[in-house]
Formats: structure tokens, C-alpha cells, sequence
């Protein structure tokens, strides 16, 4: 399994927008690729223009497909200009 998080600084205005949108892309993904598991959307409490996505896949190579997959790709073109900054982490499952 590996486990992906992704944390989002958006533009201000950007946040309802995003929202929407990452939502599309996770339905998308769990709808569309059978490696991914898990794809959740938070929002933070304290901070309202960060996002955090928690993305489970059976493996990298399930990763890989979906960075290829052109609903990742639309979405990452419509939410560029909404973006400040973003980190990615990859977490391997040891249990």
C-alpha cells in the first residue's frame, strides 16, 4: 500500500473553487481507478486556504496510473492558477 498526502495553499478567492474541484477529482479517481482506495478531502479549521488530501493506492505503480490518467491531469490544469504552493509526501504501510 502507499499512502500519499497532499497539502494545498491556495490564492485567496480560491478556496470554494478548489474545493469543488478536488472533490470532482476524487470521486474521479476512486470511480475510475482500481488502485486507488482511499482519496479524502480536509480542510483545515484554523487556516482557511489550506486543503489536505489523504490518497491510499494498492502501490506506486497504482500512483503512477494515476498521475497519467487524464482526470488528474485536467485537474491539475484547472487548479494551477489557484495554487500557491503544494507538498507531496509518500508514506509506505509497514503494518
Amino acid at each position: 500500500m502507499l499512502c500519499v498526502s497532499v497539502d494545498f495553499r491556495l490564492k485567496p478567492d480560491a478556496f470554494e473553487p478548489f474545493v469543488r474541484r478536488v472533490q470532482r477529482q476524487a470521486r474521479d479517481s476512486l470511480q475510475n481507478e482500481t488502485g486507488c482506495k482511499v482519496f479524502e478531502v480536509w480542510t483545515s479549521l484554523d487556516r482557511p486556504n489550506e486543503v489536505h488530501l489523504h490518497e491510499v493506492y494498492d502501490d506506486a505503480a497504482a500512483f503512477d496510473l494515476h498521475l497519467e490518467s487524464g482526470h488528474f491531469q485536467a485537474f491539475d490544469a484547472d487548479t494551477a492558477d489557484m495554487i500557491i504552493d503544494k507538498t507531496v509526501m509518500l508514506w509506505d504501510h509497514k503494518l
